[in-house]
């Protein structure tokens, strides 16, 4: 460093200067001054330069050396918060949630339900190999039953890898949920109208439907798309008369003795603007000899589902319906009350009356839709010869609500259903929700 000790040889260059006057006034004062004085006082000075020269240069080298270090320093960090910002844009986080009131007209059966809360979680290895997961709480109590019979459970709903390698042809490994209906797939509670999903789609389609597999996914063209899974496959001997398949879904180690396939197309017809229209078909066939831990029930029959669905909106309107037909063989071995076949539909409408004049302000993105949907759902369709069918299999149910959305993905809802069997039974019920995503 050169610094306050630099200041030191200022006086020597004033020397310089002053032996320099000496010089001058030796031409006129008769060489007073003996010139090999002079001569060693300015050795002395040109050394005393010359130090300082170096000094000088030194610190020039340590300034460099020091820019250099910052420059690498600053480098260092703007590497690491890259990598941070890339990592970050790889990991993918979202969720979603329901919380319901319940309230039985004419009874005291009313009840609060956090119905949900799902924590999806992926991450992006590279542009072609992606991993997504969903992991949900239900009913707000882990129970040490999985079906949850005793309260609420902690289950990984979806915990997939995805391989794009096209747009036509992918590949899906992992567990996957079953691309049946319409639920199945788009099953966050600010996608479907009311509190609760579609009873069809609870209990001829049992959504959600997780299913452990590996298969294939695309686009076939602009307007076609397709899935195609082979999958482990259902647990006949949890079957029943009123429930259906819905408790032969396996939900932790399940058995791979007897597998399925199952797939859907979806067609996207080209609309006039202001009409989106999406029509699509879904199977499901496979065997029922499968259990937990590989513990088979030894059940020998087979089940094959079909289904057909669409989703239409034109203008301020929304309609959807899916219809889905099951038939299961060796139903008599399977007992429970399990049937034959199984059959359901249901058709929804709704309408967004809510003024674009409201949405300002804290509800610059709201919404509001009026709908009703009935439902037609018989889990005892037809029964193996010589066994009875259970009337309070054979339901329907009518759905009148509301859902008001206070943003794009915080939704209200309400709704009055009413519910009867066969049996002669009949529910009515006003329920209550909230429901959201991130």
């Amino acid at each position: 460093m050169v610094g306050r000790k630099s200041l030191s040889y200022w006086p020597s260059v004033l020397d310089l200067f002053l032996v320099a006057r000496l010089v001058v006034s030796d031409q006129s004062y008769g060489n007073e001054i003996d010139t090999a004085v002079i001569q060693h006082r300015l050795e002395q000075l040109q050394g005393e330069i010359n130090q300082l020269k170096a000094m000088l240069s030194q610190q020039q080298v340590e300034q460099e050396r020091t820019r250099q270090e910052i420059e690498t320093y600053r480098q260092k960090v703007q590497a690491q918060e890259t990598l941070r910002a890339a990592e970050q844009d790889r990991l993918h986080i979202g969720g979603y949630g329901e919380i319901k009131g319940k309230f039985r007209q004419g009874s005291d059966a009313d009840f609060g339900d956090i119905h949900r809360l799902v924590l999806e979680i992926g991450y992006d290895f590279s542009d072609w190999v992606r991993f997504f997961s969903e992991w949900e709480v239900e009913h707000a109590l882990v129970s040490d039953t999985a079906d949850g019979s005793t309260g609420g459970y902690l289950m990984i709903e979806q915990a997939y890898f995805d391989f794009l390698l096209s747009d036509m042809f992918n590949v899906r490994a992992g567990r996957i949920l079953t691309p049946m209906g319409i639920i199945n797939k788009r099953h966050e509670p600010d996608t479907f109208f009311g509190v609760d999903r579609p009873s069809v789609e609870r209990y001829i389609i049992p959504t959600t439907w997780p299913s452990d597999g590996v298969g294939l996914f695309g686009n076939l063209g602009s307007h076609l798309a397709y899935e195609m899974y082979v999958v482990g496959g259902l647990d006949g001997s949890k079957f029943n008369a009123v429930n259906g398949i819905r408790s032969g879904r396996q939900r932790e180690r399940p058995g791979l003795n007897d597998p399925a396939v199952t797939g859907r197309l979806d067609y996207f017809p080209q609309m006039s603007p202001g009409q989106d229209l999406r029509l699509g078909v879904s199977g499901y066939y496979g065997g029922l000899n499968n259990g937990n831990r590989g513990r088979n029930p030894g059940i020998s029959g087979k089940i094959r589902m079909l289904s057909a669905d669409f989703e239409y909106s034109i203008d301020k309107w929304d309609f959807r319906g899916v219809i889905v037909h099951t038939d299961i063989s060796n139903a008599r071995q399977i007992g429970n009350g399990a049937a034959s076949e199984m059959f359901g539909w249901y058709l929804e409408g709704g309408y967004h009356f809510w003024p674009d004049s409201f949405k300002v302000g804290k509800l610059a993105d709201s919404d509001a839709v009026a709908f009703v949907r009935y439902d037609h759902f018989d889990t005892q369709h037809k029964m193996p010869s010589g066994i009875a069918a259970d009337p309070a299999g054979d339901r329907n149910t009518w759905t009148f609500g509301m859902n008001f959305d206070l943003t794009s993905n915080v939704v209200f809802k309400t709704d009055y259903q009413i519910q009867k069997d066969r049996a002669g039974n009949k529910e009515n019920w006003l329920n209550f929700g909230l429901g959201f995503s991130f």
